[in-house]
């Protein structure tokens, strides 16, 4: 008797839900080399037709070229921001749906993400299943709790973070609207993110 491993199972799944699909284009914007080529590899066997580019630049000259159906883009590279490709695919096919990969985690740049048009946000690193999970979910689907939901000094963290970037970084700013003083702000800033 023939039996599938939970990862032969997902990825079956995927491809069943890819086949309601006509266009089965993605593009993959990271600029992480091995993690660009594991991720394209693993999506070409979900049932994908990748094309995979390493800077803004690129992706943003494939779309121009031709917009696909789908995308996947690191919000942080080398030549600028993910962002930028995704508001660009929007403009370029407001149908299509894209996710933003991120190994710096924050609630300001989720928010962001969305509001250019990304349907998902996820954390670095990324399991392929997750990827295709969050490229073809419906939307109508209520999301799940989180295992592990972030701790109160987190969302603290996070805040404080968000009130920073949108000071452009300016310290004083920043402390002066958090009615904070500016060396307690400044020692909460060079610490790493609680969990």
């Amino acid at each position: 008797m023939f039996t599938l491993r939970h990862e032969d199972a997902q990825t079956v799944n995927a491809i069943a839900e890819l086949t309601g699909h006509a266009d089965r284009s993605l593009l993959i914007v990271e600029d992480d080399k091995p993690f660009l080529e594991r991720l394209s590899r693993a999506m070409e066997t979900r049932g994908f037709t990748v094309t995979s580019c390493d800077s803004v630049s690129d992706g943003l000259a494939h779309i121009g070229k031709a917009a696909p159906a789908f995308a996947v883009v690191d919000l942080r590279l080398g030549d600028g921001n993910g962002l930028d490709v995704v508001s660009a695919l929007k403009r370029k096919r407001p149908d299509a749906r894209a996710i933003v990969l991120t190994g710096y985690g924050n609630i300001a740049t989720a928010v962001t993400a969305v509001k250019m048009g990304a349907v998902d946000y996820l954390s670095k690193p990324a399991d392929a299943d997750d990827v295709v999970a969050a490229l073809l979910a419906s939307g109508t689907e209520k999301s799940e709790l989180p295992n592990n939901p972030m701790s109160a000094d987190r969302v603290r963290w996070e805040h404080i973070q968000r009130i920073y970037e949108m000071c452009n970084r300016n310290v004083s700013e920043t402390a002066r609207r958090l009615n904070m003083h500016r060396r307690t702000l400044q020692r909460i800033l060079a610490k790493r993110a609680p969990r």
